[in-house]
């Protein structure tokens, strides 16, 4: 097994501005962490730091027990893997995995059994005498992805790697790469903006925001439990709806109003007892509205529909909430015609509530 990354009080500036700061991380052996983040948040530059391509930082750094806090990227035994392949195009496959190898002069028999070894666990045997010309985009990747295996690096570090990738493409690669991590059963690093990456391929998933890890757990966690209304929002397609309410105590459950409508949520929504008058906004996820009753916990009336957009095996309603918005992701296809009124069901025991002023969950 591959060994872990140890990350402590990392802190890093650029003429004068902090992009990192308070950064405290472990990631286990064999664990699939991704970093997942807006752009700018800083998420490459901490890999960046973490592969030893970026100094001049405070804090502390350590790879399979290893200080590498100082240590130049050769020594670090980490392997990146790029958003751009960069392979040697007149090279054929079998040359771009061995070049390394190579360089270091390690014994030829050496050079064939490993790049055989990685090309069979991703799937390149076929391809090894084939220039980067004659792959698709995918199989390009997977050469990249297979020489940075030959290493056998203690940690990988991938940086957006699927971004130049079709939504196909990616898709297919999403499994290769979860099915590569489980073979090797490889310690990685992955950067990424895009949240169905980090959804998929993560076991653990740290969110960050400004330079800060706003939350990391489960990308079950990130999606049922948020920490604030800004993990909430990142995480999840549609965006979660959010709507400013007052909060009043009635038999110590919660009961939310906006505008007209009142919302009696269940006691487990708050954390902590809130006083009566409190702003808050309340947060749903699409899923847990549907189109009539139902089995609803609770049903409004009179929602204009504003969007309808049908996606195949589901579709995306966006419907008048006062003045709100309201986005519903309902299984199958519709065609509602817009302006209708419609009725809804709120499953409110799935909902959250937060403070707008500190966007923590209350």
């Amino acid at each position: 097994m591959s060994g872990g990354v140890s990350i402590r009080q990392l802190e890093k500036s650029f003429a004068g501005i902090t992009v990192l700061q308070d950064i405290d991380l472990e990631v286990e052996p064999g664990q699939f962490v991704v970093l997942l983040g807006e752009s700018g948040c800083g998420k490459s530059t901490l890999l960046r730091l973490v592969s030893g391509l970026e100094e001049d930082h405070g804090g502390s750094i350590h790879i399979a027990g290893r200080d590498v806090t100082y240590l130049d990227p050769k020594d670090r035994r980490i392997a990146m893997v790029f958003q751009s392949y960069a392979l040697y195009p007149h090279m054929s496959v079998f040359d771009n995995i061995a070049f390394g190898m190579k360089i270091r002069k390690q014994p030829a028999s050496e050079v064939r059994e490993r790049v055989e070894q990685a090309a069979g666990v991703l799937k390149l045997t076929p391809l090894l005498e084939r220039r980067p010309a004659q792959l698709s985009g995918g199989q390009r990747q997977r050469v990249a992805i297979g020489r940075a295996m030959v290493r056998e690096p203690d940690v990988f570090l991938f940086d957006e790697p699927l971004s130049n990738l079709d939504a196909k493409l990616r898709g297919e690669m999403r499994v290769e790469i979860k099915r590569i991590h489980r073979a090797l059963d490889a310690t990685i690093l992955y950067v990424t903006h895009d949240q169905i990456e980090a959804m998929t391929l993560a076991d653990r998933i740290v969110l960050l925001n400004g330079g800060r890890i706003e939350q990391t757990g489960t990308p079950t966690e990130l999606y049922r439990d948020p920490d604030t209304l800004f993990a909430a929002r990142f995480i999840g397609s549609p965006e979660i709806n959010a709507i400013p309410v007052e909060i009043t105590m009635e038999e110590g459950r919660p009961v939310a109003r906006h505008g007209s409508r009142t919302f009696h949520l269940p006691a487990e929504v708050l954390r902590a007892p809130v006083a009566s008058g409190t702003r808050a906004t309340l947060a749903i996820r699409p899923e847990f509205l549907s189109l009539g009753a139902g089995d609803a916990e609770m049903i409004s009336e009179g929602h204009p529909v504003l969007l309808c957009e049908p996606t195949g095996s589901e579709t995306f309603v966006v419907l008048g909430l006062d003045d709100a918005e309201l986005r519903l992701r309902i299984p199958g296809l519709h065609d509602l015609e817009e302006g209708s009124l419609q009725r809804v069901g709120w499953t409110l025991s799935a909902a959250h509530l937060f403070d707008p002023g500190t966007d923590r969950r209350l």
